[in-house]
């Protein structure tokens, strides 16, 4: 089954012969990127080797939240939830972005202590979170038959639509002046006096003194052919969409394994949050010693498998000269098949938790491929060791909600403006200059 329907976008034609920044990557991250460095002023082309939002952007849960998140990512977050707000007028498009609150749910006295902890972490950030019990989660869950005995409520958190919203962006940073070449791969970048000068598309060169790497799951492999590491693998989420349904809950639900919002289109998002998959590649093996605090945070959330993916990222070049064709070129999408066991229980859960969703028909369903650091946050830095190279990339499923800030934050590292927030726990070197790094669940 193939992923999710997207909207055609538009590409530009003809390539520039120099901007002053190129963005690598069409998902949200890079979309946003190019927005608020074309409505300063700057020139600006961005380059996808496939389709705007075509892996990870378009296929994630759609969900806009602060709540539960690692309490280093809170601040940009509260940028990015000011900016959803305003993002259907900015962009004169529809994003479907809906304050509906999320809702985390405790089935046991220990789990609510822990969101009760958790919800400090907003403290002075004036979201109105709350715990709610009783009437009141009864009513946001309308016939529910979860165990559920408490839960935290983040009211102006919301939901998007992943299938409009990166094309918003786009539309908006064209108009705002940027050029956005769809099957234009970028192959490598250039360097002149030891700093960034140019980038080789597969339709040719490009000068340029700024590159911002926002390439998601592809990320690592570009940048380590300009010789800068990245600790950064693939996890798998498998999601489904349903028909239309009426009764069902308006507000975003975690409960249990079930991850469930509403769409725009009247039916729902459904995944089983506990059933991310991973494939063992080689990188599992040169990198694993970097993941070991992530995987004893998350490893009830982990599945490891083997699967011709091994094959396939060993015969993947990883070095390579301007001229030759890239992995980039080879694949354009990445188009996962999603886990069956995964789709399997995550609709079987959420039909046991709200049994309105029996009459509701599962309509598509597909996979994605996650890009995730050590410590699950992303990296928002200058390679130190390549003046005018941004990364953006690393947002270990968190990147949808986050996008739009992320985008300005990027932004003001390539401009020299006063970051958003201060990207100090975002550097790519946390990872070598011995700091201790690693998830922080903020409970």
């Amino acid at each position: 089954m193939p992923g999710p329907r997207l909207p055609h976008f538009q590409s530009n034609l003809a390539l520039p012969k120099a901007v002053d920044a190129v963005v690598i990557g069409g998902g949200i991250i890079g979309a946003a990127t190019a927005l608020e460095l074309a409505e300063r002023g700057h020139s600006v082309l961005l380059c996808e080797k496939g389709q705007i939002a075509g892996e990870q952007s378009s296929r994630n849960w759609g969900w806009v939240r602060i709540s539960c998140r690692d309490p280093r990512e809170i601040p940009l977050m509260a940028e990015s939830l000011r900016l959803w707000a305003g993002l259907a007028a900015r962009t004169g498009q529809e994003t479907g972005f809906t304050r509906s609150g999320i809702l985390y749910t405790a089935e046991t006295a220990k789990r609510e202590a822990q969101l009760e902890r958790w919800l400090r972490n907003l403290d002075g950030w004036g979201q109105g979170a709350r715990m709610v019990r009783g009437q009141q989660l009864a009513q946001l869950m309308p016939g529910h038959q979860t165990k559920a005995c408490g839960g935290l409520l983040t009211p102006m958190d919301g939901r998007a639509e992943p299938q409009l919203a990166t094309h918003a962006i786009a539309t908006a940073a064209q108009a705002a002046g940027a050029k956005i070449m769809t099957e234009c791969a970028v192959r490598s970048v250039e360097t002149s006096a030891g700093r960034i000068s140019g980038v080789m598309t597969e339709r040719g060169r490009v000068a340029c003194s700024a590159v911002v790497v926002a390439g998601g799951a592809w990320s690592r492999l570009f940048l380590g052919n300009a010789g800068i590491s990245l600790p950064q693998l693939k996890v798998l989420n498998s999601v489904l969409r349903t028909s239309p349904v009426q009764g069902g809950p308006e507000t975003a639900v975690r409960t249990g394994n079930l991850g469930l919002r509403k769409r725009a289109d009247g039916g729902y998002t459904v995944s089983d949050a506990l059933e991310n998959v991973v494939d063992i590649v080689p990188d599992s093996f040169r990198l694993g010693w970097k993941f070991l605090p992530s995987l004893r945070h998350e490893w009830r959330a982990l599945q490891f498998r083997v699967t011709s993916r091994w094959r396939e990222e060993a015969a993947q070049a990883r070095r390579w000269q301007p001229q030759q064709t890239t992995p980039f070129e080879l694949c354009r999408v990445l188009d996962p098949a999603p886990s069956q066991k995964a789709l399997k229980s995550g609709w079987a859960a959420a039909q046991k938790a709200f049994p309105v969703l029996q009459g509701a028909d599962v309509v598509q369903s597909w996979g994605g491929l996650i890009d995730v650091t050590p410590d699950a946050i992303p990296v928002i830095s200058q390679a130190d060791r390549l003046p005018g190279l941004f990364i953006a990339t690393g947002f270990s499923g968190h990147g949808f909600g986050i996008g739009p800030a992320a985008g300005k934050l990027a932004a003001d590292l390539v401009t020299g403006d006063t970051p958003v927030v201060d990207p100090h726990d975002f550097r790519l070197s946390r990872f070598t200059d011995g700091s201790k790094y690693g998830p922080q669940s903020g409970y």
